[in-house]
Parts: structure tokens; C-alpha cells; sequence
């Protein structure tokens, strides 16, 4: 608060967050970005509309499945309640997501571990080639009641230089994510979400029936949210640039653990 006498109206000054800043630059609205919805957002309104990810038509020419959809259309596996809110997979889009990413990726906590850290051409680079891959890896935001908050990594195993590290099956799809923001680290949330991604990859997947991570096995946090999101530890191999916790979930135990 500041003032000069009795006279004067006291002013509070407000900053906005470095997460915050980056939401607003990248184009997501005033709801995305976690102001209230009397600025003119409608409560009615559909998730994904209200999130500022179908106000343009390019979104919905992205969502149309290819003939050969390796991962069974990621972009239309839609928005799944969970009891931190309604979380969405939404895939990322250079130029409206590169900002964001790119300050998660400067984290020290993240770029411990996935070496990514510097100008956003190296978090560019890194994005590249999946976007314009042939589907095999997915990258997206996780959105949790419309807000950008972590960075996901759909991809098929079984397809990946990871096949060459374990006895891999037809369709098995592993998940590389991170908690962008520091508010959301520390509280289960890495746990809660793995379990909602691992269960709408088996339910939009009918062929898969193993979902894969590969922690790096010093990332404690991550490792423990796998394994309370149901996934067993199989084996420690080796990986280029870490030594791996082979994580699996099978289909057939998924009401067991």
C-alpha cells in the first residue's frame, strides 16, 4: 500500500505471474487464464470454446483424423472431470503455446531433467519435429478448468527408439509430462492427472493395452506419481542421457492398482 497523507487513496500494486504473462501473451482469454467469469465469460459456455482452443476453424480442420491417426485422434479425446477440475489434452500449436512452454522449460526443476532449457528456439527444436512428424508423437497442453498448467507427449512406444530398451507390444503408448506451474507441484496433482491420461488412453486406445513412462530414476516426484497412478515398476534400463524407470499400466490390472 502507498499514501501520502489522509488525503490520499491507497493503491495496491499488482503484478501478474511469469505463467500468467505468457498465458495472456500467447492469445488464452481472461478464463483461461484464471480471472473470474463475470468479465464476460459465460459459465454455459463449452469447455473447449470457454478455454479460446475453437475460436477459429483451424482448430477443428487439426481435429479431423488422418487415414492413418497412429494415435487415434488425441485431438478429439475431449475434456474428462476430475475431482481437481475438467482436464483437456490440447495439442499444441507453435505459435500460440511456444512462450509458455518455453518459460516451463527454463525451470530449473524442469530443466534438470529434460535439458531444454535457453531461448525458445531450442524448446522450438524440440517441438518441430513432432508437429511435423508423421503422428507417432502427440505434444500438448494438460488444461485444468481451462488453464494451461502442464506439458504432455502422447507417443506409440512401440514405435520409439524405446522399443529398443524393452519387450515391446503392438500399440503399447507411452506419456512424457511435466507440472509447468509451481503452484500446482507438490500437491498430487502429478498422480491425479497421470491416472486420468494413462485411463483416456485406454479408453480411446482399444488396441493399446499397456500404457509406458520411462522417469528418469533421480526424479523422485515423478517416479512416485507413476506408481501411485497404478503403473508398475518393470525394470531400470539405460537411455540416452539418464538411467530409466520402466513404467507400465496394463489394460488387464486397471481396476486392481
Amino acid at each position: 500500500m502507498s499514501g501520502g497523507g489522509t488525503d490520499c487513496v491507497d493503491t495496491v500494486e499488482l503484478r501478474l505471474s511469469d505463467d500468467l504473462e505468457a498465458a495472456l501473451a500467447a492469445g488464452y482469454p481472461a478464463a483461461a487464464a484464471g480471472f473470474p467469469q463475470d468479465v464476460g465469460f459465460s459459465q454455459d459456455a463449452g469447455f473447449a470454446q470457454e478455454a479460446g482452443f475453437l475460436q477459429d476453424a483451424s482448430f477443428l480442420q487439426e481435429a479431423r483424423l488422418p487415414p492413418d491417426d497412429l494415435l487415434d485422434g488425441v485431438p478429439g479425446w475431449g475434456p474428462v472431470p476430475t475431482p481437481a477440475g475438467t482436464f483437456q489434452l490440447v495439442p499444441v500449436r507453435m505459435t500460440r503455446d511456444l512462450p509458455l512452454i518455453t518459460l516451463w522449460m527454463n525451470d530449473p526443476a524442469v530443466a534438470a531433467f529434460w535439458e531444454l532449457d535457453g531461448p525458445d528456439t531450442v524448446t522450438a527444436a524440440h517441438l518441430r519435429p513432432q508437429l511435423d512428424g508423421d503422428g507417432r508423437s502427440i505434444p500438448c497442453l494438460g488444461t485444468l478448468g481451462g488453464v494451461p498448467m502442464s506439458y504432455w507427449e502422447i507417443y506409440r512406444a512401440d514405435l520409439d527408439a524405446l522399443a529398443r530398451s524393452y519387450p515391446a507390444r503392438p500399440h503399447d503408448t507411452g506419456l512424457h509430462f511435466l507440472i509447468g506451474r509451481v503452484a500446482d507441484r507438490g500437491r498430487g496433482l502429478g498422480t491425479l492427472l497421470l491416472r486420468t491420461v494413462a485411463d483416456l488412453v485406454l479408453d480411446r486406445r482399444p488396441l493399446c493395452g499397456r500404457v509406458v513412462g520411462e522417469p528418469d530414476l533421480r526424479n523422485t516426484p515423478s517416479t512416485a506419481a507413476f506408481l501411485g497412478a497404478g503403473f508398475r515398476l518393470t525394470a531400470e534400463i539405460e537411455l540416452p542421457g539418464k538411467r530409466a524407470a520402466l513404467m507400465i499400466r496394463d489394460r488387464a490390472l486397471r481396476t486392481v492398482l
